[in-house]
């Protein structure tokens, strides 16, 4: 029977899907696709190999079980696995693995060995603990970002699974490097902490650090002014599984670039485990090196977006729940409804309520959660970025935003460009370095340049002074 293998799936999915949580079966089960059924071993097809690596983390005895009540004892199961251009074959064709797989070599490039001649005592540790003359790295993890505080929704799902399967096999998936990318305030670095806190409750004998990229930059500036930059590439080659968190902030930065790239290459071909932060994909990211981007690009790029009501209620559930504390339902959900796109901010309205019934011994109620959320939604301001800037200047000059991203050298795109350059100085946190990067791919000494002109114009043109007001009015809308 020519669709045979259809209704063999079928029965195992009907079997499965009254052993799974329903979202786990649409997320895990419902994107497959069976192919054939050849000589009792039925081939599925699977979207990608994280998809592979999970099942079989997960639901191999499952499937082992359902498929063999189907076929009987002998029955094997076949992976037809989709990869893409960019990991170990071309065209997008599927990449067959079988059941059981008796190594990972079929699914990834085997890792290289390269020794590592330096001995561990030598090393200087920037996170050494003194009086211990072994290596010891302090991991950096805060205990309170675990996976148990960690609510999965919608907007984070393919992220957690992919860092708890990363936390479980370190360096062992086939996504290597794990980058995990959104806006500000949506869990990046939690998520992170987690993998990390779950690599060393599973596998205590690694070594795991966490660190931020400015303090990466920072430590890498001591390094060479303390002539001891070499003592700091084979201290993070040691690392078993490396944090980096908001790696973007790199940009502009060769120096302290290519050293993270060959520590980056260091640790890939030796196995170990990466796993980054950023504001955005890679495809997006400016001012970074295209030979780090092409490696970011190597493992999985799982973004976290804006949580939905429901995941933002298990939000605030979750917060009362681990702090004690009892509230009304219907403030929990006018907190939810009114606070929608960052979840900081929403644990920060939570915590201000709680202050504000505690510090003037109120009962909590519904009265008084609004009038703290109304005030408190007219006080935040948006957060204003380099992006948003250069559209807000685009616009009022009326010209496209890849003009002033150009090397053209027209008068009105110049102005433009050194005007959003002025306003990213003052009204964002960003470096000289980034905001050249991410404007036109300039350096630093052009951003102190157009702000000194900018500056300049201020002080001597009456009409000029007028429309930066204008664009400041509208920027801080």
């Amino acid at each position: 029977m020519s669709n045979k293998y259809q209704l063999v799936w079928e029965n195992c999915l009907k079997v499965i899907r009254d052993n799974v949580p329903s979202i786990s079966y649409r997320t895990w089960f419902e994107p497959i696709i069976p192919l054939k059924l050849e000589n009792n071993i039925l081939t599925i097809q699977v979207p990608s190999p994280f998809f592979y690596e999970y099942l079989e983390e997960q639901y191999i005895d499952l499937l082992k079980k359902t498929l063999r009540k189907e076929l009987g004892a002998d029955a094997k199961l076949e992976y037809s696995i989709v990869m893409e251009n960019n990991h170990f074959n071309n065209n997008n064709k599927p990449y067959t693995v079988r059941y059981p797989t008796k190594n990972k070599s079929e699914l990834k490039n085997k890792p290289l060995s390269i020794p590592f001649e330096t001995e561990e005592g030598t090393i200087k540790n920037p996170f050494i603990i003194p009086g211990i003359k072994k290596l010891h790295v302090d991991p950096q993890l805060n205990p309170d970002y675990s996976f148990v505080n960690f609510v999965e929704g919608e907007c984070n799902r393919l992220a957690r699974s992919a860092g708890y399967a990363v936390g479980n096999k370190p360096g062992g998936t086939a996504f290597n490097p794990l980058l995990i990318y959104g806006d500000s305030g949506l869990g990046k670095t939690h998520l992170a902490q987690a993998i990390g806190i779950h690599a060393k409750e599973k596998h205590p004998e690694l070594t795991v650090l966490y660190v931020n990229a400015n303090k990466f930059q920072t430590q890498y500036v001591e390094s060479v002014r303390n002539n001891n930059r070499n003592d700091f590439i084979h201290f993070y080659q040691m690392i078993d599984l490396l944090i980096i968190d908001d790696v973007h902030e790199f940009a502009g930065k060769e120096k302290t670039q290519d050293t993270f790239f060959h520590i980056f290459n260091h640790l890939h071909q030796s196995g170990k485990q990466l796993v980054l932060t950023s504001d955005k994909p890679p495809v997006e990211l400016q001012g970074l090196e295209q030979r780090l981007l092409s490696r970011f690009k190597w493992g999985l790029s799982a973004d976290l977006q804006s949580p939905d009501f429901e995941t933002r209620m298990a939000i605030l559930k979750n917060k009362i729940y681990n702090d004690g504390i009892d509230m009304p339902e219907e403030v929990l959900e006018y907190i939810a409804t009114h606070i929608s796109t960052n979840i900081r901010e929403l644990e920060g309205a939570l915590i201000s309520l709680l202050a504000q019934s505690t510090l003037n011994k109120k009962e909590i109620t519904l009265d008084l959660a609004r009038q703290m959320i109304d005030k408190l939604i007219k006080s935040t301001r948006r957060e204003i970025s380099i992006d948003y800037i250069q559209k807000v200047v685009c616009d009022y000059f009326n010209i496209a935003i890849d003009l002033i991203q150009s090397r053209t050298r027209k008068r009105e795109i110049v102005q433009a460009r050194q005007v959003a350059m002025y306003f990213s100085k003052n009204l964002t946190k960003a470096s000289l370095a980034t905001i050249g990067s991410q404007i036109g791919g300039k350096d630093h000494a052009t951003v102190l340049h157009a702000c000194k002109t900018v500056n300049n114009l201020i002080d001597t043109d009456k009409r000029f002074r007028l429309q930066m007001q204008e664009i400041e009015k509208k920027l801080k809308m």
